[in-house]
Order: C-alpha cells, then structure tokens, then sequence
C-alpha cells in the first residue's frame, strides 16, 4: 500500500509504456496495418468529430500511460487505437482559459480569455471570492464576451454543415455563445450559470442528452464537446469502484481520486460504445486531451503543490490522442510534444477547413509538422483577471519546452522576486533540479523563443 503524493507519476517507465504498446498490437504491426488500409482508394468523408476533455486529472492517472493502481481500460483501448502523444501540454493551468484555449485554437493571451472569474471588487475586496455582487457580474458578462470575438471550433464547422452539442464544463456563458447549435449550459448567472450548471450532469448522472443528439442529427456530421464534471471534485464516485481502491492506500483522498478517475473512464467508454452501436465508430474522429494536470494530496481533498495553477508537468502536462480510423496509423509518439491549441486545426483540416491565420497549432496527424516544430509554450494566470483586457496584467509565469529543456520564467512586475527555472526533462521529469545558473547560454535562448512566441501570437 501506498500514500505517496508522488503515486500518480509511479510506474511511467518506457519499458512499461512498451509492454503496454506490445499487448495492444502497436509495435507488430498488424493493427497498423489493419487500420490504414490502402487510403488512396478510400472515399474520403466528412468525419463526425468528438471531443472529450477530462477534469483536472494528472497525466500519469491512466492505465495506458503506466499508472500502477487506476483501471482506465476504455481509454487504453482508445490509445491502443489512435496517436498517442504522451507528451501533450496544455496552454494554462486552470480550467476556463484552457477550455477557451481548446475551443479556439488560440493561446489565452490571443483570445483574452486568461481567468476563471473577472477581477474581485468593492472594499475588502481580496477576501470576496465567493460574492457576486452586480458590479463584478457585469465584469464577467464583459470577460466571457472575449469569445465572440474570435471565431470557434463549431462556429468554424457551420461552414461544412456541422450541428454540434456542448455538454459538461463551459465557462463561456450560454453554450450559443461558443457557436454550438445545441448544448446543455444556460450560462445565466440569475439561475446559478457559471460553469456548467445545467450541462455538468453530464456522465455523473446520464449520458442521454449525447445519444439523443447523435440519433437527431441524422445524416449530418457532428461534433460533440464532451467535458463532463470528471474526475473534478467532489470526490464522490460510486461504492462499486471506491471499494476496488480502499484497500490499495492508507489514503481515502487518493482511493476517492483514484475511483473517480476509473469512474470517468467508465463513462468514455459508455460514449465509444454507442458509436460503436450506432456503426458510426469509422467515420467518426476522436479527440481526447485534460483541461489540466493534478496531484491529489493524500492528506486532504485538494491538489498537491506544483500540480494545478502551476507551470509545472503537474500542471501542464496530459496526454493527447486522435483517433480517426482509416486515416491514420496508431502510434505512441514518445519523442514530439504537443499541444491543445493543435486539436481546433486537427478538426478544422480532417473537416475540409483551413485554420485561421491567428490559429499558431498543427495537424496532429501530419507528423512532419508535428516533427517540426521547435517548442511548444503555454502561461499561468491569476485565477481572478485583474484587467480583463489586458492578458499580460494577470500573467503569472511563461514557459517553453524543446528537447530536453524546459524553462520556466515569473512574469514581472507580478512575481517581483522570482527567477527563471531551467529543468532537463530527460534526467529530471519532476523538476527538482533548478540549472538555470548552470546553463545561462539555454536560458538566454529560451527566454529569447518565449518573448517571440508571445509577440508573434499576441
């Protein structure tokens, strides 16, 4: 037994990660070959897409990525038949800005969606978290506004027929707001919107509304945002699958997290079947990232430090897989980082469409591209904007990845005292060893690749 705050990243061995491959028919061959077919002679179609998105769930939590104790078999069969990028990254820490993030296709600092909530206002203002008073629901009504004004993964595929459902996590107001012609959040802050409301039933409760949707779009194609409140606290799962976990940890925090995260599976995998059922699984792309990382205390009902809110891997790291039969090989792409904003041009492309101009992502399944890529960036922010026209006023810390370094860098004037961090992900995944003093040449040159990232984005 074990209640080490380090479990989530146990056992992510390569030779783990091989066996795994191995059992699944990845390294034969012969699912490879199964899969792709001849496509020169295939009939290419509009593809129905899906998108599934987990809730602050640490990237090590899944079976297929090596974890010791959490069963995910539903989503380590979607790897074993998609591309796998074990190294994805999202571009913020926290929910909202990631999920806007996910949506456009562009970095919070483009779309000006960087916080959870607007700025806190009135006297005392920094011990108001939970009051909404009319002033500061006014500011959120201006924050979220920020998304009509860039355009949207479903609004984009309008253009190629498209009827798409949001449900699960939406910060972004009324489901309408985000081009979804059909969706389950009201968004109306009178009747308790914020994020979700309504549409966070979805997987804890029923997975109907999603079946209902599929059956009423008839023959056009589709995209689904499937972000179910999963595996987000409240750490409630079921007694069935809680009690596979209790006697594995002196901690019932870590045996709840860990239920809940097997809970989710169940229902990707509840989800797949019905495509399954429906004879669409073939024409039908699926996408699958985390909204951010998380490392459950065992002590307590939260998250660990250095997990969710930070740069770190906790933080940003998760894996992201695209499946599409027929028009990619399975495969574990071990050595290519890659990041959320790619999935909107992942779609957009498999959809007949071209990103905009402002979209800096790419086609996860054209591997060249993927390949030449230099480094991937994302930002923290604050949790309340401080000017919620302003990205930079909210910054926290920008980061770069490129093979084997990573650097870390505080956002001044907001973290006056902070330093750069510079960490060898090869030697050092967990970031302990700080070399930034060792290696000046790196940090001047990343630091250089992160201010021309975000002029050229910005």
């Amino acid at each position: 037994m074990t209640n080490s705050i380090h479990q989530t990243h146990s056992g992510m061995s390569r030779i783990s990660r091989r066996d795994f491959l191995k059992t699944a028919g990845l390294l034969s061959g012969g699912l490879a070959l199964a899969a792709c077919g001849n496509l020169q002679d295939r009939l290419v179609e509009t593809p129905n897409i899906v998108m599934i998105i987990s809730d602050d769930q640490a990237w090590g939590d899944y079976g297929f990525m090596g974890h010791e104790v959490i069963q995910t078999p539903r989503l380590d069969q979607l790897a074993s038949e998609s591309v796998v990028y074990p190294r994805g990254y999202v571009t913020a820490p926290l929910c909202c800005p990631s999920l806007a993030s996910i949506v456009t296709g562009l970095y919070p600092h483009q779309n000006k969606i960087t916080s959870n909530d607007p700025p806190l206002v009135g006297k005392g203002a920094r011990f108001q978290v939970r009051e909404w008073s009319e002033e500061r629901k006014q500011l959120r009504r201006e924050m979220i506004a920020h998304i009509d004004e860039v355009p949207t993964l479903p609004q984009m595929l309008k253009q190629r027929n498209y009827v798409s459902l949001q449900t699960g996590k939406w910060w972004l107001g009324n489901y309408s707001r985000g081009g979804f012609t059909n969706g389950m959040t009201h968004g109306d802050m009178e009747r308790g919107g914020r994020h979700g409301d309504e549409g966070l039933v979805i997987g804890r409760e029923t997975m109907q509304p999603i079946y209902d949707f599929i059956e009423s779009a008839g023959n056009q194609p589709f995209f689904i945002w499937y972000a179910p409140f999963l595996p987000h606290r409240p750490h409630d799962p079921p007694e069935r699958i809680l009690e596979r976990y209790r006697d594995q940890t002196d901690s019932i925090h870590l045996a709840r997290y860990w239920a809940m995260c097997e809970w989710f599976d169940q229902t990707c995998g509840e989800l797949l079947a019905y495509l399954d059922h429906q004879g669409i699984t073939e024409n039908t792309m699926v996408l699958y990232v985390g909204d951010n990382g998380w490392i459950q205390q065992p002590d307590a009902s939260g998250y660990a430090p250095r997990s969710k809110r930070t740069p770190y891997e906790g933080g940003v790291h998760t894996p992201i897989m695209v499946r599409w039969p027929g028009h990619m090989t399975p495969r574990w792409e071990e050595s290519l980082p890659a990041s959320s904003i790619d999935l909107a041009v992942t779609a957009l492309r498999a959809s007949g469409l071209d990103p905009t101009s402002a979209m800096q992502g790419v086609g996860l399944l054209d591997r060249a591209a993927v390949a030449a890529r230099e480094a991937v960036f994302g930002a923290d922010y604050t949790h309340d904007a401080v000017d919620i026209n302003d990205p930079r006023s909210s910054l926290q810390h920008t980061w770069t990845v490129t093979d084997p370094w990573k650097l870390i860098l505080p956002a001044a004037p907001n973290i006056p005292d902070g330093k750069p961090e510079l960490y060898n992900l090869t030697d050092d995944p967990n970031e302990m060893k700080n070399l930034a003093d060792a290696h000046p040449e790196q940090v001047r040159r990343l630091r250089e690749r992160i201010r021309l990232w975000w002029r050229g984005a910005g």
